[in-house]
């Protein structure tokens, strides 16, 4: 599950936040100032949301902090601030800010550029191996000791899924929201759907079904 990091000190934002981020599926930490952050926080996260206008250590301090750490140099980061000019903007990107918002903002708004930059800067696995499957992302080809395996759209997504997340148990939510997106309206039993179809394409049994909880690639 992807994690999310948020720093906001307004108690109110930072409950409604973490309520939504958590009800579309993401992992929230919050917490109320950068120091308590960096008291608890050792690893990098998917996303941080920070800030600007924080007690003590501010929004731009934390970002200079997490951009000078070998371990969170590279995550991205999303700003939040009252502050409204190209000044304040300009200064927040500058610093290494990968994304910004202003105060007010809409939610759904917020949710869209946390998707898109978790997108954007996630990872891409060029070729994805397993026994004797053979996966190229860049062309969407999928090969089972050298014979090539026709898949749909979505039976590929789910595939490069699990195969990238190998060795983890990934919930029928979880799989939904990765492969249909969060706003699907369908149910989980979709999941199984195209895991059966898999499995009939698939002459290895590479799926583990883990029972009352989802599925796995050992």
């Amino acid at each position: 599950m992807q994690s999310i990091v948020l720093v906001e000190d307004d108690d109110s934002i930072r409950a409604m936040l973490e309520y939504y981020l958590k009800s579309v599926g993401y992992e929230v930490r919050a917490y109320e100032s950068g120091e308590r952050l960096f008291a608890q926080e050792r690893e990098c996260a998917s996303l941080y949301i920070l800030d600007i206008m924080l007690p003590g250590m501010d929004g731009l301090e934390v970002l200079s902090r997490l951009r000078q750490g070998p371990e969170t140099e590279s995550c991205p980061v999303i700003m939040l601030t009252a502050r409204s000019t190209e000044l304040d903007k300009v200064a927040g990107l500058e610093s290494g800010a990968d994304d910004y918002m202003v105060k007010p903002f809409g939610i759904m708004e917020l949710g869209a550029r946390v998707k898109a930059l978790l997108r954007r800067t996630a990872p891409k696995e060029k070729r994805l191996t397993l026994d004797g499957l053979e996966m190229d992302v860049g062309a969407r080809v999928l090969r089972e000791r050298g014979r090539t395996v026709e898949l749909t759209y979505k039976e590929f997504e789910l595939l490069r899924l699990l195969l990238s997340r190998k060795g983890s148990v990934l919930t029928r939510d979880e799989i939904l929201q990765s492969v249909w997106g969060y706003d699907f309206t369908g149910e989980t039993r979709t999941v199984d759907m195209h895991i059966k179809t898999l499995r009939q394409k698939l002459s290895g049994d590479y799926i583990q079904t883990v029972r009352g909880v989802g599925y796995k690639i050992p």
